[in-house]
């Protein structure tokens, strides 16, 4: 699997667009029978990572992953660089949507120990994200950092290595993903993959289970013996 880094002849107002980092599989479109996700992990101001994948209940594969970076000051100027940076993570969404049309997106929630200024630029990137999904109308999903690695790894405190491998591991790559923040959009994606997996068992053992009883219960009422009529002799 190799890494390339290109720019793309999409442009912007002010003529830049900042190069897409992302691994390319010997696969790329999803199949028919199987659970597409979207993971995104948002950036107040580093890469915001992204990650599909997709499972036929059986196995998980990876069919695209990378890190949209941000482009410096200098080049895409200090005025509206925020609202820019936004609209370039907006057309990163949209268009990773209309390539692989997941079944539901997933995203990484706010850090509740961050500090404030931080969290708000955090949440205007999580904004701009929610929106694309909604504009694609797929669901979105997101989850706390705790509940990703305790998904993922088996433990809530993991590191980011520990979360790497487990990625590697449960999605069978030859290679432990990178950077960092593509790896933690994989294990965004990973984790509703397993919560959703988990639910549709659920369901499918709890609609078994009503079923049976109601089976057993017309068989009951069917093969009930009524006792024998008793008429008096006068």
């Amino acid at each position: 699997m190799r890494f390339f880094a290109f720019t793309t002849k999409k442009t912007l107002a002010d003529g830049f667009f900042p190069p897409y980092t992302f691994a390319v599989p010997d696969f790329s479109a999803p199949k028919r029978g199987t659970l597409c996700v979207l993971g995104i992990d948002p950036a107040a101001a580093g890469p915001t990572g992204y990650g599909v994948i997709e499972s036929d209940g059986r196995r998980c594969r990876v069919l695209r992953f990378g890190a949209l970076r941000p482009m410096s000051a200098a080049r895409r100027g200090e005025r509206g660089s925020a609202a820019l940076r936004l609209r370039e993570v907006h057309t990163l969404v949209a268009d990773l949507i209309k390539e692989f049309s997941p079944d539901g997106l997933a995203i990484e929630s706010v850090f509740a120990a961050i500090n404030m200024k931080t969290a708000l630029r955090l949440a205007e990137v999580r904004g701009v994200v929610l929106l694309a999904a909604v504009q694609a109308g797929i669901p979105s999903f997101d989850y706390s950092p705790r509940e990703i690695k305790a998904s993922v790894a088996g433990y809530g405190q993991a590191g980011k290595q520990q979360v790497q491998q487990m990625v590697r591991a449960l999605l069978g790559m030859s290679e432990t993903p990178e950077p960092e923040d593509a790896a933690d959009a994989l294990a965004v994606a990973l984790c509703h993959m397993q919560m959703a997996e988990s639910q549709a068992r659920f369901a499918a053992g709890t609609a078994r289970a009503a079923s049976l009883a109601g089976v057993s219960k017309t068989a009951r009422r069917h093969n009930r013996i009524r006792p024998p009529r008793i008429s008096s002799l006068r």
